[in-house]
């Protein structure tokens, strides 16, 4: 007995025996202490695979916290914990893994950039305001960094995760093709939605907290928001994708790459006009005019201009595609004496008065519900916000939403600046330009919604933005990899000819 042991310990490395043990430690659990020990010890080899998955294909846990953003919203996802735990405990997890293995060096002094020395200035902020009491409530803790989780610490993370796992041109020409088929999942489920009807889950939400803002025009136009929280969600993201895809389709020197980005951006559009989402349109545009400016080419800024134009005066001056209701929703856009509009100006106003005599805002609150009925600011916190922007400035007050533009402003001209001036390859220069154009173009989104630190918004285009800043580390190894990528196409453009003019003799 004791030779076939040694025997097993010796041929299969001790994993026999291993689970031999912990069989017995399980069954001596449940004698003792009963089933949830019991439970805990049998899934244990699940939890030590996952870990060594983990680090064995660290891209692996990259690509699920993809997975996570875009899914976590769908409707009928039902998490026991709060929706922004898995994606914190992912970022938290990737950064974690980079510093444990030591197998490779990681990149940590990549993250050392203007970006990050901009994202701290606004996390000063963030933990000034733990001591914020405007409303007298005193300080609470967990409201304030429930807040600052969200609008700062989420950024700082994503910033830091992709400037460690962006690191080689396969890692990012991958990242693109993955962002395009995540966005083409959720174009396909506008589509399903739009064919089939919603799913149980979905009707649920649009004949409840959906209903107001989804179900239009007396029933007759239906606002889609595909796999996202809602509408404006979707529309503004669809908008910013967009913007990327058609950058990188115009710029890429690969055919196949070049046919399939214009192909997604084409399809993304065709979703963004499904949501109803009136800003999509100026995010769209904004987005696309900051890439004629990144350019620096007539040849490329004339043809935008103009086509720009050229939709612009379709939609405002005339009525063509009037028959459609979409198409009607996104002219409402450019009606200067449009309801919804009206009312975030009044909204708007009604802040300005009380956030006079709060400059560093009511503080990061959980909601209304923390605010008495008689204390002064119970109005300033019960007022929707509309905007991700308002909302900054309703919890931190003037002096904290100027904070947030100047940091933002930083690390967007920050970006630019090494796509006019460090970057010497077209297409490079080109992918750069479009995770800054697409930048703004969500930016936009986050002035006239609050979707920019929603889901998967602050982790795409905050994320892209990190990308740029590594792009001078990858561009000489990127030139190579280009290289070889059009060797291998005209290789193929060859012989294609070659068998053409083969069979024709």
């Amino acid at each position: 007995m004791a030779e076939k042991i040694t025997t097993q310990v010796h041929t299969n490395g001790g994993r026999v025996l291993l689970l031999f043990l912990l069989f017995l430690v399980a069954i001596y659990e449940l004698v003792t202490t009963g089933l949830p020990a019991f439970a805990v010890v049998c899934i244990s080899p699940i939890f030590i695979a996952a870990v060594y998955v983990m680090f064995r294909w660290k891209m692996s846990v990259f690509w699920f916290l993809f997975f996570v953003n875009y899914i976590i919203q769908m409707k009928g996802v039902e998490l026991p914990v709060p929706t922004s735990l898995p994606n914190e405990m992912l970022q938290l997890l990737l950064i974690g893994i980079a510093i444990i293995d030591a197998r490779e060096e990681p990149h940590f002094g990549r993250a050392m950039n203007l970006m990050l020395f901009s994202l701290l200035i606004w996390a000063g902020l963030c933990m000034i305001e733990l001591l914020n009491d405007t409303c007298g409530l005193g300080i609470n803790f967990a409201a304030w960094y429930g807040l600052t989780r969200m609008m700062c610490l989420q950024i700082i993370y994503i910033m830091i995760v992709f400037s460690l796992y962006i690191s080689s041109p396969e890692i990012l020409r991958k990242y693109l093709y993955v962002w395009a088929a995540f966005a083409l999942f959720s174009v396909f489920w506008v589509w399903r939605q739009k064919t089939f009807g919603f799913n149980t889950a979905e009707n649920i939400w649009m004949e409840t907290r959906g209903r107001a803002t989804h179900i239009l025009q007396g029933g007759t136009l239906i606002r889609y928001f595909s796999t996202f929280g809602d509408a404006a969600n979707y529309g503004c993201n669809a908008a910013a994708t967009a913007v990327t895809f058609i950058i990188v389709a115009i710029t890429t020197k690969l055919k196949r790459d070049k046919i399939f980005f214009a192909l997604t951006a084409v399809a993304v559009i065709w979703g963004m006009f499904q949501s109803g989402t009136r800003t999509a349109i100026f995010c769209l545009a904004a987005g696309l005019m900051t890439y004629v400016v990144l350019s620096k080419s007539f040849k490329i800024a004339i043809p935008f201009a103009i086509t720009l134009a050229f939709f612009a005066v379709i939609l405002i001056f005339t009525n063509i595609g009037q028959g459609n209701q979409q198409i009607r929703r996104m002219r409402s856009a450019f009606n200067k004496n449009d309801a919804s509009a009206s009312v975030r100006d009044i909204n708007q106003e009604a802040i300005r008065k009380y956030i006079a005599d709060a400059p560093w805002g009511i503080g990061f609150l959980d909601g209304w519900g923390d605010i008495p009925a008689n204390n002064k600011y119970r109005k300033l916190s019960t007022i929707p916000p509309d905007s991700e922007y308002v909302f900054i400035w309703v919890h931190s007050g003037p002096i904290g939403i100027t904070v947030f533009l100047i940091t933002t402003a930083m690390m967007f001209l920050g970006a630019c600046r090494i796509v006019f001036f460090r970057l010497k390859s077209p297409s490079l220069i080109g992918i750069g330009a479009s995770f800054c154009s697409a930048f703004v173009a969500i930016q936009l989104g986050g002035y006239a919604n609050q979707v920019l630190m929603q889901f998967p918004n602050c982790l795409l285009f905050y994320g892209g933005l990190s990308i740029v800043y590594i792009l001078p580390y990858l561009e000489s190894d990127w030139i190579k990899h280009e290289e070889k990528l059009l060797a291998e196409q005209e290789e193929k453009k060859r012989l294609k000819l070659e068998k053409k003019l083969a069979s024709r003799v």
